[in-house]
Formats: C-alpha cells, sequence, structure tokens
C-alpha cells in the first residue's frame, strides 16, 4: 500500500502506530495548510485563532497554540456575526521581507459579509526570539449586493514571474483571483483579477445567498509546466451529510483557463474528481498540496464515521500519471494522525 510505504519513509514504527491504534486521539482538525521549516512540520487550521500545531514526521502532532489570542481588530465590523473562528487559512514564505504570511478569513457561516487578512512572523518556531504574529490587516472584503463573490478560503501563488496571487472564494460566483502588490497585503493596482471556476447558478437566486453552486476551496500548484487548479466540490461540515470532494484542472497560466482531463473549463463546471469520501469516511476536502524533500502530499480533512462524523486530518502522497494528480483511495483508513497530548 503507498500508504503504508509513506508511514516507513518518514521513519514512523508501524508496530508503534498499531500500539495506539484506535486508542489514540486523533487531530480534528479543519481546512489545514501545512508548511516545513526547519526539521518541524507545522499545522494551521480553521479554529479560534488559527489553531497551529506542529510535528517532526508528519503522524504525531502536538498542539503549539493560536496565531491570534483573540480576534483580529476589523473582525466585528466587516462580519457582525463573526464568532470568534478563523476560518481557512493559507501558509506561505515571502523570501524578499524574510518573514512567514499567515492569510485567514473572518466570516459568518452562508454569508458573504466576509474578509480576508494577513499576519506574520519571521520564524514558525516557537522557541525562537524571532516568533511572534503581527496583523498586518484585512487584505480585502465582499459585501452582500455589491459583491457575487465570497472573501475567504485565501490560497497564495507566486508565478513564474514573481508576482503574487490570491485565488479564493466559496460558492456565489465560483473561485476569483487577484494579484498582490509587492507588499502582500493588498491588490495590486492597477487590478488584475480573474474568474477561474465556478458551477451553475441560477439567476433567480437572490445575490445575497450562497446558492446552489457548491464550490470552495481553492488551491494553486506548479508543477512542470503546468499550474493545478484543485477546489472542493459538495457541501462540508455537515457529518454524515458532507459531500465534499475534490477536483482539479490544469494551466500553463497562472489565471487559466484551468481545464480538466478532458479539457473542459472549470468555468464551465469542469474538473477531474480526484478524492472522494467513502461509508466510512463521509466527504473528503478542502486540500492543500505541498513538495517536501521530493514528494507531493495533498493534506485535507475528512469527517469519520466511527465518531458521529467528526472532522480527521488526513495526509496522502501524490501520484503524478501523464500530467495529472492520483491519490490512493486507500489513504482515508491508512493514514491516522496521532494527537501528542501535553
Amino acid at each position: 500500500m503507498k500508504a503504508i510505504n509513506w508511514f516507513k519513509s518518514v521513519g514512523v514504527s508501524l508496530v508503534a502506530l498499531a500500539a495506539v491504534g484506535c486508542q489514540a486521539e486523533q487531530v480534528s482538525i479543519h481546512d489545514p495548510v501545512m508548511a516545513k521549516e526547519g526539521d518541524s512540520y507545522y499545522l494551521f487550521s480553521t479554529g479560534p485563532g488559527i489553531t497551529i500545531y506542529n510535528s517532526e514526521d508528519m503522524v504525531n502532532w502536538e498542539r503549539q497554540g493560536r496565531a491570534f489570542e483573540g480576534q483580529p481588530d476589523w473582525a466585528k465590523d466587516v462580519a457582525p456575526e463573526f464568532n470568534g473562528h478563523l476560518w481557512a487559512p493559507d501558509i506561505i514564505y515571502n523570501e524578499d521581507t524574510d518573514q512567514w504570511y499567515l492569510y485567514y478569513s473572518v466570516s459568518a457561516f452562508g454569508k458573504n459579509t466576509s474578509g480576508m487578512g494577513v499576519t506574520t512572523t519571521k520564524t514558525l518556531d516557537p522557541e525562537s526570539d524571532d516568533y511572534g504574529w503581527e496583523d498586518q490587516g484585512m487584505v480585502i472584503q465582499s459585501v452582500p449586493h455589491r459583491d457575487m463573490w465570497n472573501a475567504i478560503d485565501p490560497n497564495i501563488i507566486v508565478d513564474d514571474e514573481g508576482d503574487a496571487w490570491m485565488s479564493f472564494g466559496s460558492f456565489w460566483g465560483g473561485m476569483k483571483m487577484f494579484k498582490l502588490d509587492e507588499t502582500w497585503t493588498k491588490p495590486a493596482e492597477p487590478q488584475e483579477w480573474a474568474t477561474i471556476a465556478k458551477r451553475e447558478r441560477s439567476i433567480l437566486v437572490d445575490d445575497a445567498e450562497a446558492g446552489p453552486a457548491e464550490i470552495e476551496g481553492p488551491f494553486i500548484f506548479e508543477k512542470g509546466d503546468y499550474y493545478y487548479l484543485f477546489v472542493s466540490y459538495g457541501l462540508c461540515c455537515r457529518g454524515a451529510d458532507s459531500t465534499y470532494h475534490v477536483a482539479v484542472g490544469r494551466s500553463k497560466n497562472v489565471t487559466g483557463p484551468y481545464v480538466d482531463k478532458d479539457g473542459v473549463d472549470m468555468n464551465k463546471g469542469g474538473g477531474t474528481i480526484i478524492l472522494e469520501g467513502n461509508e466510512d469516511w463521509y466527504g473528503a476536502g478542502h486540500n492543500s498540496i505541498y513538495n517536501f524533500d521530493g514528494t507531493d502530499y495533498l493534506v485535507f480533512h475528512a469527517y469519520e464515521a466511527a465518531d458521529d462524523g467528526l472532522q480527521k486530518l488526513k495526509i496522502a502522497e501524490v501520484e503524478w500519471n501523464d500530467g495529472w494528480p492520483s491519490i490512493d483511495q486507500d489513504v482515508l483508513d491508512e493514514y491516522q494522525s496521532v494527537l501528542i497530548e501535553e
């Protein structure tokens, strides 16, 4: 099994995994993103203040704390119903400023009273004197009846010209993208925007409603000659009724058009499905993807049937065939994180 081989490759004892087995508490996580600094891996997820974990092997994870002790100063102004949970982060290192940039979302569920902000730190190592998050404020917001997009689920990609682009979006008019300025904290001027993926939405749906266009969580990954756009179709956060699944398209241009294996534009409902849930793991999605030490990994969450549909961390090795990614569905059962209690 690919997942078993992966456990061996990162030095995890299968005997130890079997020993903890069902007794070990897994990492319960939504919308995970990951970074590596030195020999340590860091996970960031939706939660109060953005929840942070660290690990040396991508299996055993320890809680590190939060990026925010409270909440961003601007949160309630943008989303009056904001409940303290910061959503769907993205983490990226900026070589020009020698800092890590952690993007995050503020919103109320099912509404596009939303905004995306960014906070920075010189290191991810909490033991370093240089560790400490400094909020840079809001990057952009969406306003009901003004915008047909939702300012959540940010992801940053740096193109071959060295320009940073933010892709984002959930439901409404689909996945959007704009170029960031040199500070990576606001749109570049003059502004450059693109729509990169969307699903069918009736014109009869009120513009302030999310509607039936079930698409969110864009993540762009460059490999070879292509940029690959991963999105989540379906519904999250509903336990046994979750229908999340991951689809992908590719383009030679960062702004698209992104097309699937059959050549269908993702702006016309295209997208090749590479990951779905099963009877033991309801909806799987909201992924990120990375290359660590020469291997590509898909990081995502899935809802565990045996735990009343509670979300759990999953990590899968990505295989590439004829220029397209594939995931061994067995990883849903084979990868199990271990939460290290203090």
